[in-house]
């Protein structure tokens, strides 16, 4: 951990998470350098700011992220609400999940209900599949400061969620 302020979000638990198959996980999780990809329907917005988050939390992990229908640039309102709290985002870019078919990962963690329903099954061994489902900040109406505490929000949910997760799967 960098040893940042995440809000009392010490909880371990793992309210929001459906598990998709049996964990495998071998002795030695802790000192293990975790493969996790993040998928989400556009990979624009709530897969990279988990990805960013995980990032911030353990420069070991190795993560990455993806959409089942990537857009063509990371949501400069995510971009911007992460650098609030100085994690940048602006060199991420969109990337099909096709990508990673056969890659192995310790974790494949869903953020919204779409990329849940339509993620393509892995041909790499992978450990263990999650879904939590976030709302999707690019439905965000009204001004410009009314957009950004939504996007704020679904940022703020998603650091509580993957620092619970990271203390749950990661750090016993």
């Amino acid at each position: 951990m960098n040893g940042k302020d995440h809000n009392g979000s010490s909880s371990s638990n793992m309210e929001g998470f459906v598990f998709k198959k049996e964990v495998h996980e071998s002795s030695e999780i802790k000192n293990k350098h975790h493969r996790i990809l993040i998928v989400c329907t556009g990979n624009s917005c709530r897969s990279q700011m988990a990805e960013g988050w995980l990032h911030s939390f353990d420069e070991r992990l190795q993560v990455f992220s993806a959409g089942t229908h990537p857009e063509k640039v990371v949501n400069p309102y995510a971009v911007a609400v992460m650098k609030e709290v100085d994690i940048d985002i602006s060199r991420y870019c969109p990337k099909h999940v096709e990508l990673y078919i056969n890659d192995p990962f310790d974790f494949i963690i869903t953020v919204c209900d779409h990329a849940n329903e339509v993620c393509p099954v892995f041909t790499g061994n992978v450990n263990l599949r999650l879904h939590v489902g976030f709302e999707d900040p690019a439905d965000a109406k009204g001004n410009s400061e009314e957009i950004m505490e939504f996007y704020r929000k679904v940022r703020d949910q998603i650091r509580d969620t993957f620092y619970n997760f990271l203390v749950e799967h990661i750090e016993k």
